[in-house]
């Protein structure tokens, strides 16, 4: 279904390690309004969407959401990778170390491990995108809070805003899809000769043939 190209989707490159920024940059990969939320999200809700179009747009965006998670488990591995135990102590990580070491496991900054109710699958395409159209608002404003943060470092600060920035993209078509589900969903339905048609939300007449 899908082709996987072996680099990252925006260039990483981390010169200074600081793990106290990756404890709080976690959060975008396992906390709430992270990247694996969102992925599970759309690629689950993509099943119950009325048309074609609607479920290319959950699974596209559902696909490039797995790739900001690679992008994420990445700054958090380039900012940790071989520091020492003195650094992992001063930047609060003890209880992170004594557990996972330093893998990326997903968990939030509050060290709370990903779990599956920060999503929701409705079976209502209005109320799946609503929710996909504030869970794209949310994780925006997360990424605005690490720019905030993590402005001292600008290697990681260049891609947080790469990452802020699709969130943007992301609400702006699932926006555009909800409104093509409402003008969808205002269409009249009529049946002649027990097949359905969809018509256009306005006075049909049916003229019938009595030859």
């Amino acid at each position: 279904m899908w082709t996987y190209n072996k680099f990252l989707q925006y260039p990483i490159k981390i010169k200074e390690k600081d793990p106290r920024l990756a404890r709080i940059i976690i959060s975008q990969y396992g906390g709430p309004d992270g990247e694996l939320s969102a992925s599970l999200r759309y690629l689950s809700q993509r099943f119950g969407m009325p048309d074609s179009t609607s479920k290319a747009v959950l699974n596209d965006i559902g696909t490039e959401e797995l790739a900001h998670l690679e992008i994420v488990g990445t700054l958090v591995h380039q900012l940790t990778d071989g520091v020492s135990i003195k650094e992992i102590e001063k930047a609060g990580l003890k209880p992170y170390y004594t557990d996972y070491g330093v893998d990326v496991f997903p968990v939030s900054a509050a060290g709370v491990p990903w779990n599956a109710s920060y999503i929701a699958c409705k079976n209502d395409p209005i109320a799946n995108l609503q929710e996909d159209l504030a869970a794209e608002q949310k994780a925006r404003a997360v990424y605005e809070k690490l720019i905030d943060l993590c402005r001292d470092n600008v290697d990681v600060v260049d891609v947080l805003r790469y990452l802020r920035q699709r969130e943007i993209v992301h609400f702006q078509r699932f926006d555009e899809t909800l409104d093509n589900i409402h003008e969808r969903l205002a269409q009249k339905k009529i049946f002649v000769n027990n097949k359905e048609f969809t018509m256009p939300n306005k006075e049909i007449k049916i003229i019938e043939d009595k030859d």
